[in-house]
């Protein structure tokens, strides 16, 4: 062993003896030919399934896209220019068709060089909105779906700077939309000018448990420029563009109209902003305005949230969750805790739901408690309403029936959710008369639930039949398609037994079916083309393995074409690729949902273009961090990973492909941290590939990940599983790669920056590449291409040399 890590500290040597200067690179034609590809369109149909929208982008950003201006307030990143997201993926084209069409339809009169988002049906789906970006801001298109033909409603001075600028009106005919205000002041700069006093933030002397966040305001300069950069004005603008004010400038966050479209709801937030957390926890309040914007009730004032109990079950106090009943005209839906938010609190009930009915002159109305916190609601039209609640410490997902005729509820769900093996699947919905999804109940009291069916003996989705009134439930289909997947995505007609679906194989692109489930016809609704042909020979196994403890393991093996499975000559390097979960239970983390049939995607963010370069591949390896009863997960997660790691390696190495001495592990955020533990505390591994990580956990100190406990609860915690704080434990060859505008909480850039420094400074082989301008996840096409090149060149020297 001592031989192989000095070998593999010479190889890799000549990676990091200085400092090193390069343009972007491109990896070898194998790998070039799989990365360099043309992305099909993505797709979306009207509620009727009648009207299909192709959506056509780039597969990657350009780095010159991403070279814009740029203003990070608040947690947001945005153009102060152009008034919308930095990090807006964009559409470049939309072709139509109908699902029984053989052929798109091209949609006239796109703007030119079109950068198209936020895309929104009408309420009768006759049209579809999109947003522009032109090179000075964003205006608002409509596309006449029976005509395929684009127009322009507004010019480009709309502000998406705090989301979506827009939202229908109920007739269909006319857009409420977010104007920046005529009158906006010039952004400050005060940069150069000396201050005028120092920055001073205050503690009232509670506990509170608050993360780590990225892009906070920092200064009075930053506040006032997050004033001026999300204040809107709000008109009401018609299909021939004719504009009407409605409400003068304020922070408008969210705008929505209740389902009959008579009242609409603005949040706006307010002052006193925070240096500590995002905009999501400031001060707000919820105005409900009729549609000539008179008020007429402030429902809620939200204050700022800078203190928040421990742990993942706990809340904020006070109403939260605000929105419009699906089944209702005009009726507020809304939760309030009642353990304070504290889950460390001893309560019968946590949570009470309340309804609120419009013009809100009556107090609001209890509608249910809950002993878990509440989990979200879904309604039927006015004869039942489905329930959930949920509790992190013991994973428990519970779901009511409540009969809204009589008031009876019925508990119809109650699992631990990460139990995908007993998942009882997800109602069916239907659009009701106010354009709302809502449970599709037909007229005998019957519903459909479509499930995904995860079972140990593979994936086999499913529809059954619900009896409301009884609970009785009958399996109506059953998925047993061979050597392919299906999955049901919506139920057409359940009299005439068509559903919508999507197949796929290893080898099939994913394509839309419209199947009859009596007849088992099938009929194509897209048929898009394999763009991965030269993976077709690819061998491709869902392997399972145990763990030294017992626990169930899966990973999805990929081997060379060509390569000789028989005699097994030829040993294999092997790659892993893995992200770490936590459970509760080893019979939850010994449940699988991976499956041979998926269609072989490769992307920058896996080792599988690495298949086409003679490596062996073991994607998505199930690494499982198990805590039962009162123990945490992270209380043994070290001696955990490792054996997830020995397990994965012998059981590769027991079908007789590998070298187990050639051998690498990789992963992104959790991952990377992973890796990085991985090298540092064992020596299965030869080498490792950490991108985009956070290594040392007392600059993440009150939480991280699925981690409650903040640093001062268990400090051995914190530091045993940093690799920072082990940094002179680390031998092993590492390849540190980061985005150096990251923008996750937690994995500041300086985590990688700084662990590469420890590392160096103590003899280890490292190199750390930092990609200018990209965030948690890399975008330009120049990025992800040099990351591949620098994968390749340095699995190449680790364990190929």
């Amino acid at each position: 062993m001592k031989r192989r890590l000095i070998m593999a500290l010479l190889t890799f040597g000549e990676l990091v003896n200085a400092q090193e200067n390069i343009s972007y690179q491109k990896p070898s034609e194998e790998i070039l030919k799989l990365a360099d590809f043309e992305r099909p369109p993505s797709v979306s149909m009207d509620s009727k399934k009648e009207n299909i929208v192709f959506y056509y982008r780039n597969t990657y950003k350009t780095l010159d896209e991403l070279n814009q201006e740029e203003v990070r307030l608040g947690g947001l990143r945005i153009n102060p220019i152009t008034n919308i997201s930095s990090s807006m993926n964009y559409v470049n084209n939309l072709k139509l068709r109908k699902i029984n069409g053989k052929k798109e339809i091209q949609v006239k009169g796109l703007p030119e060089n079109a950068k198209i988002a936020y895309t929104s049906f009408s309420p009768d789906e006759t049209k579809l909105a999109f947003t522009n970006t032109t090179q000075n801001g964003v205006e608002l298109w409509v596309v006449d779906l029976a005509t395929a033909e684009a127009k322009k409603i507004t010019a480009d001075n709309l502000n998406a700077n705090l989301g979506m600028p827009y939202a229908w009106y109920r007739d269909s005919q006319n857009i409420l939309i977010r104007q920046i205000p005529s009158n906006r002041p010039a952004l400050v700069d005060d940069s150069k000018d000396l201050p005028t006093g120092p920055i001073i933030s205050n503690s009232t002397g509670e506990v509170s448990q608050i993360r780590t966040y990225q892009d906070l305001l920092k200064n009075p300069q930053d506040e006032i420029n997050f004033e001026t950069l999300t204040k809107s004005e709000l008109y009401k603008v018609s299909l021939q563009g004719k504009k009407t004010k409605l409400k003068e400038a304020d922070l408008y966050i969210s705008t929505s109209f209740s389902p009959d479209g008579k009242y609409l709801m603005l949040v706006t937030i307010t002052r006193p902003f925070s240096y500590v957390v995002p905009l999501s926890r400031f001060p707000m309040i919820y105005n409900v305005y009729d549609l000539d914007g008179n008020l007429v009730k402030t429902v809620n004032e939200v204050p700022l949230t800078e203190i928040m109990p421990k742990g993942f079950s706990s809340t904020r106090t006070g109403k939260r969750n605000f929105d419009w009943r699906d089944d209702a005209p005009a009726t507020l839906v809304f939760v309030e805790a009642l353990d304070g938010g504290d889950q460390a609190k001893e309560a019968e009930y946590r949570d009470e739901i309340f309804t609120w009915e419009a013009p809100f002159s009556q107090a609001p109305k209890s509608f249910f408690k809950l002993k878990q916190r509440y989990a979200g609601i879904e309604w039927s039209d006015a004869d039942y309403a489905l329930v959930s609640e949920r509790w992190y410490d013991t994973r428990n997902h519970k779901s009511f029936l409540i009969d809204l005729k009589t008031g009876k509820a019925q508990v119809i769900e109650d699992r631990n959710y990460q139990d995908v093996y007993n998942a009882p699947g997800k109602f069916n919905l239907t659009r009701n008369e106010y354009g709302r999804n809502v449970i599709d109940v037909e007229d005998n009291n019957k519903a459909y639930l479509i499930g995904e069916g995860f079972t140990k003996d593979g994936k086999k989705p499913f529809i059954d039949e619900l009896n409301l009134k009884n609970l009785a439930k009958k399996r109506i289909y059953t998925s047993n398609l061979k050597n392919a997947k299906e999955d049901i995505l919506d139920i057409l007609d359940i009299k005439k037994g068509e559903i919508l679906v999507r197949q796929q194989s290893a080898k099939q692109y994913p394509n839309s079916y419209k199947k009859n489930i009596k007849s088992g016809k099938t009929t194509p609704v897209t048929q898009f083309e394999n763009p991965f042909k030269s993976l077709g020979n690819v061998y491709k196994e869902v392997i399972k393995y145990k763990r030294n403890d017992g626990v169930e393991l899966t990973g999805t093996l990929y081997l060379p074409d060509g390569y000789d499975r028989n005699t097994k000559k030829e040993k294999l390097p092997l790659l892993v690729w893995a992200y770490p979960t936590e459970y509760k239970d080893k019979s939850t983390a010994g449940m699988s949902t991976q499956n041979p049939n998926d269609f072989t995607y490769p992307y920058y963010g896996s080792f599988i273009y690495w298949v086409t370069k003679g490596y062996a591949v073991l994607d998505d390896a199930a690494f499982p961090i198990i805590g039962e009863g009162t123990e945490e997960p992270n209380d043994t997660f070290i001696p955990q990973l490792l054996a997830n790691g020995r397990a994965a390696i012998d059981a590769v190495d027991k079908l007789g492909y590998i070298d187990r001495n050639k051998v690498a592990v990789g992963g992104h955020s959790y991952g990377a941290f992973m890796t990085a533990n991985l090298l540092t505390h064992g020596d299965d591994f030869a080498c490792g590939i950490a991108r985009s990580g956070a290594y040392n956990r007392t600059l993440t100190p009150f939480g991280f990940q699925s981690e409650q406990r903040n640093y001062w609860d268990n400090p051995n915690i914190y530091n045993t599983m940093s690799p920072f704080m082990n940094a002179d434990k680390m031998k092993k060859p590492m390849l540190l790669i980061h985005g150096a505008a990251d923008n996750n909480p937690g994995t500041f850039t300086l985590q990688t920056e700084r662990y590469f420094q420890a590392l160096k400074n103590l003899g280890a082989p490292v190199r750390m590449v930092l990609l200018p301008k990209e965030s948690h996840g890399y975008v330009a096409k120049e990025s992800i291409l040099h990351t591949l090149w620098e994968q390749e060149q340095f699995l190449d020297k680790c364990l190929k040399n």
